[in-house]
């Protein structure tokens, strides 16, 4: 059985401890003996399985997440993980917090037909999304860590599903199976010099930037309801929509306005904190990552924006003022 490790797992193995390079070739010789070693992860077509930290020097607990194919296993997930997801005996044990019985929080999310009927989404679907991004994302950070490693520096490492399902409790909305993806990859941008990876100096919000925000619209929706309640219905303003889940902001510390994803329709809108009339933004989360990823491997053939750097920093175009000109270096390709 052929094991394949990203290179970014491996980077993440390296900055966890000492001793988790080695762990994790432990695991992976473990799983090429027996590759359905792992339990169903939160991800459709994810398999993972968890190491006792103890068992090596200078290294965590860990959680690693695989997909499992005939003729190969490709390790595409490694974080340090919680006590409870500890294996018993020392060795990589499936991961506890895999075992629970299918639930929204874990299964693809229903899409809408044109007619706004609600059309149900099968987990073979789902694992093809859940690949998507991860290759998408993948293609980012690997460009960020050979071209811009302080933009790469300032992403948080990926959050652990407990994490997330804390997040939908709160929100009290199932989250979609691409933006939980996501979230487990990296759990937010801190930035660069003050700004994010995405087009546009965009930043990814962290988990409690995203709660923070969508009580806020959610609050300014309510007192738009109640205002609402004297309106005639044709004058009636709607600001907000409880399926919209924040995901980007304009940057770091910069929470004026941003994209959210609707977990209804699976389509991003933009937001603002002013509440204007959102904006329609026809992507997915799949395809704003892959236009992202497609934008920095080949620049010359950008629309929306255009790559650069400012020494380790990347900087898109559109986020250059006339005091960094003569510093920003369009990036060649």
């Amino acid at each position: 059985m052929k094991i394949e490790i990203q290179p970014d797992v491996r980077d993440i193995a390296a900055q966890l401890g000492a001793g988790v390079p080695y762990a994790l070739k432990a695991v992976a010789g473990q799983l090429a003996d027996d590759p359905d070693l792992g339990r169903p992860s939160g991800l459709p077509g994810i398999l993972t399985v968890t190491v006792d930290g103890d068992m090596f020097e200078d290294c965590p607990d860990l959680s690693v997440g695989y997909i499992r194919e005939p003729d190969r296993v490709e390790i595409r997930f490694l974080r340090a993980a919680h006590s409870t997801e500890r294996s018993t005996d020392g060795s990589a044990e499936p991961s506890t917090n895999g075992s629970a019985q299918p639930s929204t929080n874990g299964s693809a999310q229903p899409s809408t037909d044109a007619q706004g009927q609600e059309q149900p989404v099968g987990p073979a679907v789902a694992a093809i999304t859940v690949r998507e991004v991860a290759d998408a994302w993948r293609r980012i950070t690997a460009w960020l860590q050979t071209n811009a490693p302080d933009s790469y520096a300032a992403l948080r490492t990926g959050a652990d599903s407990a994490a997330i399902a804390a997040l939908e409790a709160d929100l009290g909305i199932p989250i979609p199976v691409e933006l939980r993806t996501l979230w487990m990859l990296t759990a937010g941008d801190d930035g660069a010099g003050g700004r994010g990876c995405l087009p546009g100096n965009m930043a990814l919000m962290d988990l409690a930037a995203v709660a923070a925000r969508y009580r806020l619209k959610a609050d300014a929706q309510a007192h738009q309801d109640a205002l609402n309640a004297n309106r005639p219905e044709e004058e009636r303003i709607t600001v907000w929509q409880a399926t919209r889940i924040p995901v980007v902001a304009l940057g770091p510390a910069d929470s004026t306005t941003g994209l959210y994803l609707d977990a209804a329709t699976g389509y991003l809108g933009s937001w603002s904190r002013y509440d204007e009339p959102p904006g329609d933004v026809l992507d997915t989360l799949v395809t704003y990552l892959e236009e992202a990823a497609d934008m920095l491997e080949a620049p010359a053939l950008a629309t929306r924006d255009r790559p650069g750097l400012i020494g380790g920093t990347l900087v898109w175009l559109s986020g250059v003022g006339p005091a960094q000109r003569t510093r920003w270096q369009p990036v060649a390709g």
